[in-house]
């Protein structure tokens, strides 16, 4: 997300822009704290990188491997298709001009330019969310209200999909007059934003963690307490039955809850996870905004800040991974060689954060 106030930057992420203000600083203190944020810089430019290259790829092979089945994808295979879509965004629009403005320290590109990446960048943001909303309540109707499911199965439209695509492209709507292209130096410009001081940035970034991140983390935690105790319901429903040697044919699957498939709760586990995925990475990150403009004194320069800061877009590479654990043996192994490769880096970026600890940094 992207978001700043006047006097003071905010990269795409919504964080400050630590790179210009290590460079004031080291004209006023010392040399060795330019070290230390030169090395933090290397560290966000590598990290972003790994994240840029593994989104992009994963989400294309998956992206490709769906549309060459396109005429066998079912329900579950479109929501994670369009997923896919999202995160793309996410990867092109989000990461990518953070990892370039990490390089390149500035923004270079015209006023139009400025507002359309801005906008881009949470427009992937709300995309991700609500398509994982919108899979989470499919889930929920399949198990719980499956007849409303084989009803629906044959419409030309997949009405949760378009209407996760039109709340994030009129929820992103305000970043297009938020931010613009400022010269905040004689001859040097900037794509900045411009709120209303004291309580504007305080507003949009409250409102954005609470319809990007909060109300929809409740929504699906509501549909998968409810799809766990339909789940629950199905297994002491066929238990019993064993039990007791009353075995009659269940019902169809699309006619109660009884008829709980195999398929269906396998869909229903990788929701589960792409939900846990999606907590796990953007808590952190909604965290520390919150806490970076409602908390003056908040540690915004120290690396651990910094690093939460970026971590969120891991999500757009998990995506596809999680799928492809839940799709087949084969696939496992490529995933398990993508998992590794990405342990190794984050075990050197621990190590890099407890060095800075010891330094000061964080």
């Amino acid at each position: 997300m992207a978001l700043a106030t006047p006097g003071c930057e905010f990269d795409s992420h919504g964080g400050p822009v630590r790179k210009k203000r290590y460079v004031n600083i080291c004209t006023y203190f010392c040399q060795s704290f330019c070290i230390r944020a030169s090395r933090l810089a290397q560290v966000e430019i590598a990290l972003l990188s790994i994240i840029f290259f593994s989104g992009a790829i994963l989400n294309f092979g998956l992206l490709f491997v769906l549309w060459k089945r396109r005429k066998q994808l079912s329900r579950m295979r479109v929501f994670v298709f369009h997923l896919c879509l999202a995160d793309l965004v996410v990867t092109f629009f989000q990461v990518c001009p953070q990892l370039m403005w990490d390089v390149t320290d500035r923004f270079f590109g015209p006023d139009v330019l400025c507002r359309l990446v801005k906008y881009l960048q949470v427009v992937g943001m709300f995309a991700s969310t609500y398509m994982i909303v919108v899979m989470t309540i499919d889930r929920y109707q399949a198990i719980c209200n499956p007849m409303v499911t084989f009803q629906r199965r044959r419409a030309r439209w997949n009405v949760p999909v378009c209407v996760a695509w039109s709340v994030s492209l009129i929820g992103s709507l305000p970043q297009v007059f938020i931010f613009s292209r400022v010269q905040i130096a004689p001859g040097v410009y900037d794509c900045w934003a411009d709120f209303i001081k004291p309580w504007g940035l305080k507003a949009y970034v409250t409102w954005t963690t609470l319809v990007i991140f909060v109300l929809p983390i409740l929504t699906v935690i509501v549909c998968q307490v409810r799809i766990c105790r339909a789940v629950q319901i199905n297994f002491h429903m066929k238990t019993q039955q064993v039990s007791t040697f009353l075995a009659k044919p269940l019902p169809s699957r699309a006619s109660s809850v009884a008829g709980v498939s195999k398929a269906r709760i396998k869909t229903v586990k990788m929701t589960l996870v792409i939900v846990l995925a999606y907590i796990i990475c953007w808590t952190p990150f909604f965290t520390v905004q919150l806490w970076s403009v409602w908390d003056v004194q908040a540690p915004t320069e120290t690396a651990t800040f910094t690093i939460l800061m970026l971590l969120a877009s891991l999500n757009s590479c998990a995506n596809p991974c999680i799928y492809l654990l839940f799709s087949g043996k084969r696939p496992k192994i490529r995933v398990a060689l993508v998992c590794v490769s990405h342990h190794i880096f984050f075990r050197k970026l621990y190590f890099f954060l407890h060095k800075s600890s010891a330094l000061g940094l964080s």
